[in-house]
């Protein structure tokens, strides 16, 4: 099956279709990452472009990436390696910022109308922050925080990305793609289970209330897994305003199992998927047949002429990236 790639980069008012070798690669990650679009061109009198100039990538006539030229890396062949982001780059720099009162959806507006971004379609995530101060924070690590409170509470997860030049955020059930990974769509997978990261059987939670001039302590742990695992206990203080016994048991259920690993390597390539998407996975693992539908945390395409694949890292039930 021939792959249709159209790659434009514009330079000032002029649009250059350069010629890109084989193998153009578009990666994303669920948090704290922006996009990034990787490929290679050869240099002739006619191609003229530059760091911060606009690239667009369209595969068989489909919205793929609109970023920006970061990084060129030149060879005596005069072969230009060049590496570009979509605008969630922009997402590294560093702030600070107070504030009240606001969903995470409604903090992602304020902070993309502070720093020149578009924005698209931002889903209400229903959960009010009462008071957050982030003290010399990246905004990425802003935005996550606001996105990790809102699924302690609220037990739903929400993703935000890039859509084609436009910061998107859409919680999960928005995500979901009519996709098959199975056997015969993936040629290969790496499977691990542990409990090593991410597992917790006991949360600890407290609060220093000033007006009462005591220390508050919130407890939820699960008796049966620390007879068989240990005491793996997570430890947090909380804000003002936060439900502590209400988040310990959000934690806890969300912490509480075995982290599975799962990676999908060299599947028949989709350009909807990406990181944020639900697809549905059959599996025999071995230890554990997986039927259910799983979050992309990690999603690498790369193109080729006659061939477009992609490499998935997944989670869900108990599987975690």
């Amino acid at each position: 099956m021939n792959v249709n790639v159209e790659l434009l980069i514009q330079h000032g008012n002029k649009v250059f279709s350069p010629a890109v070798q084989e193998g153009i690669t578009w990666s994303t990650e669920r948090k704290g990452c922006p996009g990034q679009l990787s490929f290679k061109v050869v240099k002739d009198d006619v191609l003229d472009f530059t760091e911060g100039d606009a690239v667009r990538l369209k595969v068989n006539g489909a919205n793929v990436f609109y970023g920006f030229i970061f990084k060129k890396k030149r060879d005596k062949q005069q072969i230009i390696t060049v590496t570009a982001y979509d605008q969630l780059r922009y997402l590294k720099n560093k702030d600070t910022y107070v504030y009240e009162n606001k969903t995470a959806g409604e903090l992602i507006q304020m902070i993309a109308a502070d720093f020149q971004m578009q924005t698209g379609f931002i889903e209400d995530t229903g959960f009010k922050i009462a008071s957050r101060v982030e003290e010399n924070t990246s905004l990425f690590d802003m935005i996550q925080n606001a996105l990790d409170l809102t699924l302690q509470n609220q037990k739903y997860m929400y993703v935000m990305y890039d859509d084609f030049g436009k910061v998107t955020l859409k919680g999960l059930d928005n995500m979901r793609l009519n996709l098959l990974i199975d056997e015969e769509t993936g040629e290969n997978f790496d499977y691990t289970s542990s409990i090593d990261d991410n597992t917790y059987n006991r949360i600890k939670l407290t609060y220093d209330n000033d007006k009462t001039g005591t220390r508050e302590v919130y407890i939820a742990q699960d008796s049966n897994n620390m007879n068989t695992w240990g005491v793996l206990q997570h430890f947090d203080t909380l804000q003002e305003g936060e439900n502590g016994q209400a988040k310990a048991d959000a934690l806890l259920s969300l912490y509480n199992k075995k982290t599975r690993n799962l990676s999908i390597k060299n599947a028949f390539g989709d350009v909807r998927v990406r990181a944020g998407s639900m697809v549905v996975v059959m599996l025999d693992l071995g230890d554990v047949k997986v039927k259910n539908l799983m979050l992309v945390e990690k999603c690498k395409h790369e193109f080729n002429e006659s061939q477009h694949l992609m490499t998935l890292t997944l989670r869900g039930g108990e599987f975690i990236a």
